[in-house]
Parts: C-alpha cells; structure tokens; sequence
C-alpha cells in the first residue's frame, strides 16, 4: 500500500466552491499579485498531487516541465504573434511530450530508483538551459516577454486584474479536467495500478503505458504552472527550471494533501502565503518550513484538507448518532 494518501475526486458542489474561492482570492488576499501567484503554484502542485495520490509517483521531475513550460511559452511570446491562450496550450504540449520521454526511460524503474531518475532528469534540464545561452538566455533569463491579447484582439491582459482573471480562469479549468481524468475508466485503473501494479498487469493492464500516461498528463499540469508563470512575472527566470522548484512543488502538494484535488491549492495556498510573510522577518525562513513539513508529515499525514476532512467526517458521524433515536426494546 502507498504511504500517500489515496486521491478521491471531489465532490460537484466543491467545484462550485473552487470558483467561489478564485473569485474572491483577490478582495481577501493583501493584493492581486499574491492571488496570481497562489493560482499559478496551485496548478503546479495540482501535478504532484494527482501523481502522488491517484498513481503513487513521486516525481522530481516536476520542476522540469514547469520550467519547460515558462520558458517554451516566453520563446513563444518573444518569436510568434501567438496570442497568450496559443503560447501557455503549446508550452504546456511541450512539457507533456517531454515528460512522456522522461516517464519512457523512468518508469522502468520503481521506487527510490524512479524518484532518482525524474530528479537526474530535472538537473540535467537545468543545466541544459545554463549551457544554451543563445536560446535560455542562461543566468538572465527571458525578460521583456510581451502579454498579447488572450485570443487574436480580445482579451487585453494590461493591467493585474485582467492577469488574474486569466491565470484563474485556467486554474479552475485545469483542476475541472484533473477531476474529469480522475473521474474516468483511465483514472480507475491508476488506481489500481497505485493500489498493486502486479495484480493490474496480471488483469492485462499496460501499467508501464498508463504510468507514462499519467506522467505526460502531470507533465501537462506542471507545464501549463510554468507557462502562467511566464504571463505572470512577464519574464521567464532560471529558478523556474531549478531542481528546488520540484522540492517546492512536492512540499505543496504534500502539506495541502494527496487525497484531492483540492489540497494541491490549500498547500499552494499555505506555503504562498505563509512564504510571503515570513520573508519579511527572518532571511531563513525555509527552515520554519522545514519544520512544518516535518509536523505535518509526522501528525497529519493526510495533509491539511485531509485532516479537516477527517475531522468533518467525524464529527458528522457524531451528530448523527447523537441526533438518532434509542432502539425501543421488544
């Protein structure tokens, strides 16, 4: 059995509640650039999550296909009169093929030797992008990356609430279709192929076919992440492709939960958030959240939205029996 906790796609009235949250992220949060970039990482842990908990895969590949993604759509926007809708689809294609190239030459291999391989992979990308100057601009970047019209004239993204509404708009699409991949035959037999791969291939199942799958759809997830990064900053930066950017993804998804869809934004959520406030009183503020990456792993293990969903769970069944009527005795 995966010491993850096992991904359950969330309920219809949840993804009411998805919408309602995106909508008000900026009104609540301290400014509209906070909310973009919680958007942003919550697609990008959405790819971790829905690797961890429906198929069991710990990828730190990641981070490679997000960087994929922001510097394929920057290259895009720098070279083509794409419009920003064209540019975030195709570097998010790009990273998907990649990522079924790293998943081809990864999966066969299990466990502690999977995860050593998608993360060989991520450095070697990383240094492939510091070697490429022409191309990456190497320790600059791409900067000076233009935000055209989402489609051909329409859509004008000039001002940080016009970003906002675009980055959240495919945010909630992105966590919709991970839902509908979750939902259908393909998702049943990632898990069961989570569950035991050796039984799925005994009932005929291609499991290294499906991994790659699966692995092309995260790629996909973590490449579109990397690309509305690129819309967001206006710039595409190395750190984006760095191996710590699989490391941020990963904690993410862990400290929000692998058991929905949904602890991919609370983790994105939490750590965005609880980053931009400790930064300004201590330099070494990751080591505060080295320290609750180890709580939360130690006491809740299902994450944060899997922990309040226990302890909703719980308490429902409380009431309900508390609320039931005493058996009469014949």
């Amino acid at each position: 059995m995966n010491t993850f906790s096992a991904y359950r796609p969330f309920p219809d009235a949840t993804t009411g509640a998805l919408a309602i949250v995106l909508v008000a992220l900026p009104f609540v949060l301290p400014s509209v650039t906070l909310a973009s970039e919680l958007v942003v990482f919550a697609v990008g842990a959405l790819s971790c999550t829905f690797l961890l908990g429906l198929v069991g895969l710990l990828s730190f590949g990641q981070g490679l296909f997000f960087g994929i993604g922001a510097y394929g759509a920057a290259l895009i926007l720098l070279h083509s009169n794409s419009g920003s809708l064209v540019a975030v689809l195709a570097a998010a294609a790009m990273a998907a093929i990649a990522a079924a190239i790293v998943g081809f030459l990864s999966v066969r291999r299990r466990g502690i030797y999977f995860v050593m391989l998608t993360l060989a992979f991520a450095q070697m990308g990383y240094f492939a992008m510091l070697a490429l100057k022409n191309v990456t601009g190497g320790e600059n970047g791409l900067t000076g990356v233009p935000r055209p019209p989402i489609v051909a004239d329409l859509g004008v993204l000039a001002h940080p609430q016009a970003v906002y509404a675009f980055l959240a708009a495919i945010c909630f699409l992105a966590f919709v279709l991970t839902q509908r991949v979750a939902s259908s035959p393909l998702g049943s037999v990632l898990r069961a192929i989570r569950e035991n791969d050796i039984r799925a291939d005994a009932l005929g199942y291609d499991v290294r076919l499906f991994k790659i799958a699966a692995l092309a759809f995260g790629g996909f997830l973590a490449g579109l992440a990397g690309a509305m990064h690129t819309i967001f900053l206006g710039l595409a930066p190395p750190n984006t492709i760095e191996p710590e950017m699989s490391e941020r993804l990963v904690i993410m998804a862990i400290i929000g939960g692998t058991g929905s869809p949904m602890g991919a934004l609370i983790g994105a959520g939490f750590y965005v958030l609880l980053a931009d406030f400790l930064s300004t009183l201590w330099p070494r503020w990751l080591m505060i959240i080295a320290f609750l990456m180890i709580a939360i792993v130690l006491f809740l293990p299902n994450g944060l939205w899997g922990s309040a969903e226990l302890l909703i769970g719980r308490w429902k069944s409380h009431r309900a029996r508390a609320v039931s009527p005493e058996p009469v005795d014949g």
